[in-house]
C-alpha cells in the first residue's frame, strides 16, 4: 500500500512557528544577540549625546570669542561730524565713526599700520566734489595714533575742504609736532570754510584696555580705567 506525503518538520501555511525551548542552544544564542542590540543601541546613543554636547560646546566658544570683539559706535555727541568720509585700517575695515575695538590687539596695531585708505562714497558719485576726485599734496606725513597711557580715548579726526584760489601750506613752526598745528588758526588763514565731509574714531592707549596682557617679565597689573575726555 503506497504510503502519504511526510510531513514531519515542515510547516503549512496556515501553521505558526513553534517557539524554541528556553534552554535550547538557540534560545541562548538569540537572548544573547537581543542583548547585544541593545548594548550596542545605547552606545551609538550616547555616543551622538556626546558629540552633540561637544558641538554645543564648539559653537558656545565660539561665540563667546567673537562676542569680546565688539564694533562699538560714537556717542551722540561725538557722531556729529561723521558726514560722508569712510576710513579703513587692514583688518579692522572702515572704523568711521567707531571705537578702536578692544580685541586681538587692534589697539597695539594701529599705532603701527600705515596710513589708512580714506574713501569719500559721494564725492565718486559726483555729488559734493564737481570733479569726483581729491587731488592735492601731501603738506606732513602720516603719524599713527599713539595716545599717551592713562590720558583716556582720544580723538582722530579727518575733513576734506574745498580749496579756495589760495595756495596751501604749513608754516616751519607748525610742521614741527602735531601739537604745534592749530586747525581753527590753518582754516582761518586759507578760508576754509564748512567741509564736505568728515569723520572721526577714537582709541586709547592699549596698556590701559583692561584685556591688555602685559609681556613676560613686566607687570600686568591693571590700573584704572581712564576716563573718556
Amino acid at each position: 500500500m503506497p504510503k502519504g506525503p511526510e510531513v514531519t518538520g515542515r510547516a503549512y501555511p496556515n501553521e505558526k512557528p513553534q517557539p524554541l525551548p528556553r534552554d535550547s542552544p538557540d534560545s541562548e544564542r538569540h537572548e544573547r544577540d537581543k542583548t547585544d542590540k541593545v548594548r550596542m543601541g545605547w552606545t551609538m546613543r550616547l555616543a551622538m549625546a556626546a558629540l552633540i554636547l561637544s558641538l554645543t560646546m564648539l559653537v558656545t566658544t565660539d561665540e563667546e570669542e567673537s562676542d569680546r570683539c565688539v564694533y562699538e559706535a560714537l556717542p551722540d555727541t561725538d557722531a556729529v561730524i561723521c558726514k560722508g568720509l569712510e576710513v579703513f585700517y587692514p583688518e579692522l575695515g572702515n572704523i568711521g565713526c567707531m571705537f578702536v575695538p578692544d580685541c586681538s590687539n587692534y589697539r597695539l596695531k594701529i599705532t603701527h599700520w600705515p596710513a589708512p585708505t580714506v574713501k569719500f562714497p559721494r564725492a565718486l558719485e559726483g555729488i559734493d566734489l564737481k570733479k569726483g576726485k581729491i587731488l592735492g599734496r601731501e603738506l606732513s606725513a602720516y603719524q599713527p595714533p599713539k595716545p599717551p597711557s592713562q590720558t583716556g580715548f582720544h580723538r582722530y579726526q579727518f575733513f576734506v575742504y574745498l580749496q579756495g584760489g589760495k595756495s596751501i601750506s604749513l608754516l616751519p613752526e607748525e610742521n614741527r609736532t602735531r601739537a604745534s598745528w592749530k586747525m581753527d588758526r590753518f582754516l582761518n588763514r586759507y578760508d576754509l570754510n564748512e567741509p564736505e565731509a568728515s569723520t572721526q574714531f577714537m582709541t586709547e592707549n592699549y596698556q590701559d584696555s583692561p584685556n591688555f596682557q602685559a609681556p613676560e617679565g613686566r607687570s600686568s597689573e591693571l590700573k584704572e580705567r581712564p576716563k573718556q575726555k
